[in-house]
């Protein structure tokens, strides 16, 4: 007769079928913290209370070395619910820090989340995907380091743009009929004689900027009392610049001074040099910059179509700071594709033919101020569709007077043409599309999901400019 079943003899059934069936172990804890909070900073002698994301040593966003995992636990210590995007990686759907496309629900006041995966190595960036959220600076650094070998001081420049107002009063200012605030409109702020470098006729019937902000910020700074780095191991500089910015496109401006591109968004491209970059909102841009012995050199960040800079300031030991103003005699020209059009990818995708064609038209007008992909804004989306395995070409063709950092979620994406000309360019995960301009960009289907994409211009997303593509 079978010996009777007992706590112990269950217990112990259970321990020798699990070992048997080699059942997975329980997950290991996250191995890092980011905390979703408020903070305050000084901008032009003034208070703001704006938010933040860091880590458990209070420093803004997070750094993971060479094959360290994304092993996070995020806290919301706000009272309001939030999200927390992880821009540039490519999780699965339900881990891209969304709550959009219906996988999970944003993070409530003072909940935890855990999330772990294998990130993408490069310079990326956080940023909240609730409501307003990013206007208030919550946004931050991800870097992942890289394995190659760059013996390099890292020094990592954050872009943002600033204003003491509610970002809900400078939607509906944007937004409104009568009395509409547009902070000035397009042109708002631009010096109309000549622009440096290019001819004033480079921005005739476009429009640009569509707020006007109290102050642009270099890591939490302005050019009133800029952040000064000093250099080490023999002044070579890995800059890793991330534009988070919600509505400004800037010129990157050494002053003169050349560096040398290394990645966009992450991805390694083939050498270039230069002293002036163009970088949309969301873009990311790594640069060497070589320091001399007793030098100075700038980062400036310049508004596209305004006088208005930013930056930080790179110093070799011992050299003196002069003081640099935050605003130039002429304005700057509208923010370009003469980078895009000359970048090449170090790895570029593999070549085969393409299986599927989609196309969307970019619309909208200051106004009335409403922005659309395919002529549908995100309550009447038409989505895209894909099928796992598929290689895809994605053309993008701008009918608005306004440039469009375009952004999809959960892939990366080969530049492969810019107004018709066809060209072996960067990977990316966000494309500028130029007024009345197309861009083509080709990207392998090999993340199944329903997965956003959307104009980073935040203010031309919450009028509409976002959809959807799923794997069907």
């Amino acid at each position: 007769m079978p010996e009777p079943m007992t706590r112990r003899t269950f217990l112990g059934a259970v321990a020798a079928a699990g070992a048997a069936t080699c059942l997975p172990a329980l997950a290991a804890p996250p191995s890092q913290r980011l905390i979703v909070g408020r903070r305050t900073i000084e901008v032009l002698g003034k208070s703001a209370e704006v938010y933040g994301v860091t880590d458990g040593n209070g420093r803004s966003g997070l750094l993971l070395e060479p094959g360290e995992r994304f092993s996070v636990a995020l806290e919301n210590t706000l009272r309001e619910a939030t999200t927390v995007h992880w821009h540039g990686m490519t999780p699965a759907p339900e881990l891209d820090g969304i709550a959009e496309t219906g996988y999970v629900a944003p993070l409530a006041a003072g909940e935890v989340r855990n999330f772990d995966f294998v990130p993408r190595s490069g310079t990326h960036w956080m940023h909240s995907h609730h409501g307003l959220q990013e206007q208030s600076l919550l946004t931050a650094p991800l870097i992942v380091r890289e394995a190659d070998g760059l013996d390099a001081q890292e020094v990592t420049l954050l872009l943002n743009d600033f204003s003491f107002r509610d970002p809900a009063e400078i939607l509906a200012g944007l937004t409104g009929e009568a009395g509409m605030d547009h902070g000035g409109g397009g042109m708002a702020g631009m010096d109309h004689g000549s622009t440096a470098p290019m001819d004033h006729s480079a921005m005739a019937g476009m429009d640009l900027n569509d707020v006007e902000y109290d102050a642009f910020l270099a890591n939490d700074r302005t050019l009133e009392d800029p952040e000064v780095i000093r250099t080490e191991r023999n002044g070579r500089v890995r800059l890793r610049i991330i534009n988070g910015a919600s509505a400004t496109a800037f010129w990157i401006d050494l002053d003169g001074r050349e560096a040398t591109v290394l990645a966009v968004d992450g991805n390694p491209v083939q050498p270039l040099t230069g002293s002036r970059f163009p970088l949309a909102q969301a873009q990311r841009l790594d640069l060497l910059v070589e320091v001399p012995s007793g030098a100075v050199v700038p980062v400036f960040a310049r508004r596209e179509g305004d006088v208005a800079r930013s930056g930080i300031i790179l110093a070799a030991p011992g050299a003196g700071v002069t003081k640099y103003a935050g605003a130039t005699e002429l304005a700057e020209a509208p923010v370009d594709m003469s980078l895009e059009q000359r970048l090449v990818a170090a790895a570029p995708l593999s070549s085969r033919p393409i299986d599927h064609q989609l196309m969307v038209m970019l619309g909208g007008a200051m106004t009335p101020y409403v922005w659309t992909l395919n002529d549908k804004i995100w309550q009447q989306r038409q989505k895209l569709e894909v099928k796992s395995g598929q290689r895809v070409a994605l053309g993008f063709m701008n009918h608005s007077m306004m440039a469009h950092p375009m952004h999809l979620h959960g892939h990366h994406f080969q530049v492969t043409e810019v107004n018709g000309a066809r060209i072996a360019g960067a990977m990316r995960d966000t494309v500028l599309v130029p007024p009345n301009g197309t861009v083509t960009v080709e990207f392998d289907a090999d993340n199944p999901g329903r997965w956003l994409y959307h104009c980073h211009n935040l203010y031309h997303m919450m009028a509409g400019m976002m959809s959807e593509l799923v794997y069907v």
